[in-house]
């Protein structure tokens, strides 16, 4: 444990902000900033004369747990909803996670919602419940190995104010944005449009030819881009890393890359390409050029992770990613593992007399640099060039270098898929991207359509093989990829409300000034309460063959269209919706469409 030897407490409205802190030379200023209407922002500022590294510093505070049933934070783990106060502490930095929680009730209100304005830096953070008191905990700890500074300032953001937790979620998402050095890149269209990727269909084991197929098949269903993963650079298929670092294109698999490229973009359809930027496998020429640079060795991944502290490592990588766009015609990258660029605890990894050739004592730091460096400079060669990160490297900071976000890895799980990616969305990311959705080809169709339907809020990325899919399947996709490209500025612009994270969100709502669209994922009622819109689509995520609508007014007669998984018509006719219970016949992974007689025709 930290040996503390100094502690403040501030009393910032009904909580008793404690900050404790190892001697050291800083002067500290720990104070409230604003106090109004259930919002508290608290600064802390650090300075010193001379360049110096700080002790540690901890500032914790603790929560009455009363109204508050669950906890939401990122992550791709939260299962357990209430962990103690004494459970292993979670990090945040740049790459990793992003330093906020939410308590709620169950009825989606929050009650207590904090972030901290560094997203960059390492923090430890402690979030339990503490067993004596019926309290919960919240700690940040600062400054565990990280580079020495002359002045810091950071603020902790509390919002107490009633209202649904999402748009509590958004104002901090909001809030981090207008952070100096956050602001948001730019969001090219294609990001927003559906993606065929070949890593769950091909793994490793690509042939050119193939993939070229696969795309030829993909874009009349509505993909307009392909995401070519992990293997173009290896004759190896065993998974790991060891030949990665060189980055060039494997013979055997790819023979010409720029005409493979050209040939998929004579198909109408972007072309990104997959980099573990971070690793330097032992089978690579670049191991050797490197010696002496890297962070540490992962053993699991049988690789070598490379200092982005080193200006020739940086530059290294960015004129790889440059080569790959001017000689090859690339669109995009999806950049993997940049969380792995992490401190490494044993410094002696590097050579004798280089760490005077760093230009960075931080890795957060350097990995900021690399990464702003990246996208600025691929940006001058494309300025719609795609980048794509996947969790849990999307928090605020990572929204100014990429502008596509995905789901972290979840083969087949469509509920994990449906969870993760309104994850990423609560954060403000503006092109959220699914997991790759996959099946087994003897999955009954409405089974299989469920890996599309559970991530109707984010775009889709499709990754089985379309020339192997039973013709029932392909009717699905097709039906399902239109309707989310029709829908699209509903699906990902709208107002969404994803409610019960604690439930796995059994239902999402989403709506604009003329439609609302309901998702229900669970044997529930779904309650509208909201007054109905001029159009009104109820989307049965489930494998029943009903859902139940309580209504809070009369809508009057209405068209209504139903229709199965693989879009044929069942029902079409007109029909009153009135006020209270209404059960619907919905075919499983189908969807009922309602317009109000009153707009019809408007």
């Amino acid at each position: 444990m930290p040996g503390f030897a100094e502690k403040r407490v501030l009393q910032a409205g009904p909580y008793e902000l404690i900050l404790e802190k190892e001697a050291d030379d800083f002067s500290v200023a720990f104070s409230l900033e604003q106090d109004s209407d259930g919002l508290l922002v608290v600064s802390l500022k650090l300075g010193t004369d001379q360049l110096a590294k700080p002790g540690l510093y901890r500032l914790s505070w603790l929560v009455p747990m009363v109204d508050i049933q669950a906890f939401w934070r990122p992550g791709t783990d939260r299962s357990q909803m209430y962990p103690a106060d004494w459970s292993r502490p979670w990090v945040s930095q740049s790459m990793n996670n992003a330093p906020t929680g939410c308590l709620y009730n169950l009825k989606g209100l929050n009650r207590h919602t904090w972030a901290f304005s560094d997203a960059l830096n390492s923090i430890e953070i402690v979030t339990g419940v503490r067993e004596e008191t019926a309290e919960f905990l919240c700690s940040l700890t600062l400054f565990q190995g990280w580079a020495p500074f002359k002045e810091y300032e950071a603020f902790l953001r509390i919002d107490t104010r009633t209202a649904p937790y999402f748009e509590t979620l958004a104002g901090v998402a909001k809030w981090w944005a207008a952070q100096p050095g956050y602001t948001p890149a730019p969001v090219p269209g294609p990001a927003r449009e559906p993606m065929y990727s070949t890593w769950y269909s091909f793994h490793q084991q690509l042939v050119a030819a193939e993939v070229e197929e696969q795309c030829r098949l993909a874009r009349p269903l509505g993909c307009t881009a392909v995401i070519v993963d992990d293997g173009w650079q290896t004759d190896n298929n065993d998974r790991g890393y060891a030949y990665c670092g060189d980055w060039e294109v494997f013979g055997g698999k790819i023979p010409d890359m720029a005409a493979h490229v050209a040939n998929i973009h004579r198909l109408g359809m972007k072309y990104l390409l997959w980099y573990a930027l971070p690793f330097v496998g032992e089978h690579s020429r670049a191991f050797r050029q490197f010696q002496g640079k890297f962070l540490y060795h992962s053993q699991g991944l049988s690789t070598w992770v490379l200092d982005p502290r080193f200006p020739d490592v940086r530059e290294y990588l960015i004129n790889l990613c440059e080569r790959a766009v001017r000689e090859w015609g690339l669109d995009g990258f999806k950049l993997d593992f940049v969380n792995d660029f992490r401190q490494s605890p044993d410094e002696d990894l590097l050579a004798e007399g280089a760490q005077g050739e760093r230009d960075y004592i931080s890795v957060a730091q350097a990995t900021d640099r690399l990464l702003s460096d990246v996208i600025d400079r691929l940006r001058q060669l494309n300025p719609e060039i795609l980048i794509e990160f996947r969790q849990p490297y999307i928090g605020p900071l990572m929204r100014k270098y990429g502008n596509m976000f995905r789901a972290g890895d979840c083969p087949n799980d469509s509920l994990s898929n449906r969870v993760r990616t309104l994850d990423v969305r609560l954060l403000g990311n503006a092109a959220p991207h699914s997991d790759m959705v996959m099946w087994h080809g003897d999955e009954p169709v409405e089974s299989a359509a469920l890996q599309i339907v559970n991530v109707l809020f984010a775009v889709p990325q499709v990754s089985v093989r379309l020339d192997r899919l039973p013709p029932a399947h392909h009717r699905m996709v097709e039906f399902w990829l239109s309707f989310w490209t029709r829908n699209r500025g509903l699906l990902l612009d709208g107002d969404l409300k994803p409610w019960h994270p604690e439930a796995w969100f059994p239902l999402v709502e989403v709506s604009n000034e003329r439609e609302q669209l309901a998702a229900v994922y669970a044997n529930t009622v779904v309650e509208l309460g909201d007054p109905l819109k001029e159009k009104l689509t109820v989307v049965n995520g489930t494998l029943e063959g009903r859902v139940i609508l309580d209504l809070a007014e009369d809508a009057g007669p209405c068209k209504v269209q139903i229709l199965d998984c693989q879009g044929q018509v069942v029902i079409e006719d007109e029909r009153n919706l009135a006020a209270g219970l209404t059960a619907l016949e919905i075919p499983p992974a189908g969807l009922a469409i309602f317009e109000r007689k009153s707009y019809a025709g408007t």
